[in-house]
């Protein structure tokens, strides 16, 4: 046995060795993100399939309700009905309803108003004002007599005495038209581009939470048909134990079995109640967490209405995914991004002590009626009029010689968050892999997983039928029935779970790598019989990615080969 064993770990090294890649002495020179994205990458909504807008007749009446929508009294949030979705219906109802995608849309909208905003910096203002349309002015003064001067009359050369007293009554009406318009200004170009580059940010995660939320969806989705599947098998073994008890107690009233054959039945029972009792709540659990996915009015709960089955299989290899995630992901492109908004605001910090140059273009009208400064009230003549208009034509220039070194030290503070910016990039692009990884690694578990679970749901099954013909033979106890059934219910729960887990590492792949090319799963039923062994195979790594349907027939997958999935996200 020590030769054998020595013999397949050498076999193993030698073929390790063979075909490991040779080490290069020099590591290969990696291309530039700039280079392969651009330095201002535009989003790309075409990389996945667009949002759904609109539900269809038969999905209306579980329209989202209005976001301000309260409840206040019991009756309107009791469950009433109970829907059964599919997984499609489940991803498009969360599609629409979502107001986290919803929130994600206004910020795209709230981007674009900023960028708007900040183009309309190259088109001249005109300003329009007016002091008084119309203003009405009345004034009365009164001066110390002693010291008003005296007026010499022209005419007669006499002195007459200044009026102590003067009366004013006017109506005024002024307008100023003002034009400028900033021929050289160096904060506007850079103020622009990083208004544009903000609003491609936003594009990016609209797309992104477009992303996390069918993930989401598909993931909670997966987690309600692993508990239906537990609620089920839980049923199934409640009913397998009532009928052992039953046995248990007529062999024991017949004398043939003993009182323990009874209690160890009772416990069994007792133990299956209590797993049936644990997976209603979780399938509860399950239903509220989907209904709060997919945003449902508040007395409609959601059921799975198709049994947990593999999506289908993932062909691309571990490299090739990596290669999809770095090129699909947006999480890169907002980065790059983040650098160039930060060069853009640094440049536009210095144009604070940088010149400005404008054109200014103020025309002034006004017109007055009435008189001021005469010496009695009724000498006032209101259809005494005057009117004039002024233009005044300039370029005007301000620039700050100094500002205690302000700019300076905002154009550093924009350049060290670019080059934060580029660190992030580093640490996100690692985390991408590894998140690809890890999701490969996990779906390359799964599906080992799944073929071993159901080989163990397919022994269980018959090493529980023949427990029980031999305990109804009087060749065995209760005992042996018990173990059994506890083993099978413990393969089934663990092959759900297997699903679950294939499933949700299949979802996480299409999300993290962009790629939606899946081959079509025939349907995966375990069959009566467990299935001959043709010989007993011990995985030596590196493996291969097996397939998830080790229980189908080989015409179903050759069938089924041309049938691709269709995509989801």
């Amino acid at each position: 046995m020590g030769r054998f064993t020595a013999t397949v770990v050498l076999a193993a090294g030698v073929l390790a060795a063979a075909t490991a890649p040779a080490l290069s002495q020099e590591e290969p020179t990696l291309p530039s993100a700039l280079e392969l994205k651009g330095e201002r990458p535009q989003a790309d909504p075409t990389v996945i399939p667009a949002a759904a807008t609109e539900l269809p007749e038969e999905l209306e009446d579980l329209a989202a309700p209005s976001n301000l929508a309260l409840p206040d009294s019991p009756e309107q949030v009791r469950v009433q009905e109970l829907r059964p979705l599919t997984l499609e219906e489940a991803l498009q109802l969360a599609e629409v309803n979502s107001p986290r995608l919803k929130a994600a849309a206004s910020q795209v909208d709230q981007a674009k108003s900023s960028l708007r905003a900040a183009i309309s910096a190259w088109y001249p203002t005109v300003d329009l004002s007016a002091n008084g349309l119309p203003s009405y002015f009345k004034s009365y003064t009164y001066r110390n007599p002693d010291f008003v001067p005296g007026v010499t009359s022209p005419f007669t050369g006499e002195r007459i005495e200044g009026d102590p007293e003067t009366y004013g009554r006017e109506l005024r009406a002024d307008v100023n038209l003002s034009v400028s318009w900033d021929i050289i200004d160096p904060a506007r170009v850079p103020q622009i581009a990083a208004a544009r580059d903000t609003f491609e940010r936003a594009r990016d995660s609209y797309l992104i939470a477009l992303r996390d939320l069918r993930l989401q969806a598909a993931t909670s989705y997966f987690q309600l048909q692993e508990a239906d599947e537990g609620v089920r098998i839980g049923q199934a073994s409640v009913r397998a134990s009532l009928v052992s008890l039953r046995d248990a107690r007529a062999r024991f009233n017949a004398g043939v079995n003993t009182k323990l054959e009874v209690l160890e039945a009772e416990t069994q029972l007792a133990r299956d109640r209590n797993l049936l009792t644990d997976r209603l709540a979780s399938q509860d659990l399950a239903r509220r967490s989907l209904a709060r996915e997919l945003d449902l009015p508040q007395n409609i709960t959601p059921t799975a209405a198709t049994p947990a089955a593999p999506l289908g299989l993932w062909e691309p290899s571990l490299q090739e995914s990596i290669i999809a995630a770095y090129n699909y992901r947006e999480e890169l492109d907002q980065l790059i991004l983040d650098i160039s908004i930060g060069n853009s605001q640094a440049n536009a910090s210095l144009a604070a002590v940088q010149p400005v140059l404008s054109f200014v273009n103020t025309t002034t009208s006004f017109r007055n009626e009435g008189q001021s400064g005469l010496n009695s009230l009724s000498d006032i003549d209101m259809d005494d009029y005057r009117w004039g208009a002024q233009n005044t034509t300039a370029l005007t220039a301000r620039w700050r010689l100094f500002d205690g070194g302000r700019a300076r030290a905002e154009y550093r503070r924009f350049k060290q968050a670019a080059e934060e910016s580029a660190n992030n990039f580093a640490f996100t692009r690692d985390g991408i892999r590894l998140e690809v990884e890890q999701s490969f690694i996990s779906l390359r578990s799964a599906i080992q997983n799944i073929e071993t679970t159901s080989s163990e749901v397919l022994s269980s099954r018959e090493s529980l039928r023949l427990s029980q013909l031999r305990v109804q033979a009087g060749v065995s106890t209760q005992r042996e029935v018990v173990d059994n059934q506890r083993d099978l219910t413990n393969a089934e729960l663990r092959y759900a779970q297997a699903i679950r887990e294939y499933n949700t590492s299949l979802a996480q792949l299409r999300r993290r790598t962009g790629l939606d090319a899946l081959i079509s799963c025939p349907a995966n039923n375990l069959p009566a019989q467990k299935p001959e062994a043709e010989g007993m195979v011990i995985p030596i790594e590196p493996t291969p990615l097996k397939t998830a349907c080790p229980v189908s027939s080989v015409a179903g997958q050759t069938e089924a080969i041309s049938q691709p999935v269709q995509p989801l996200w």
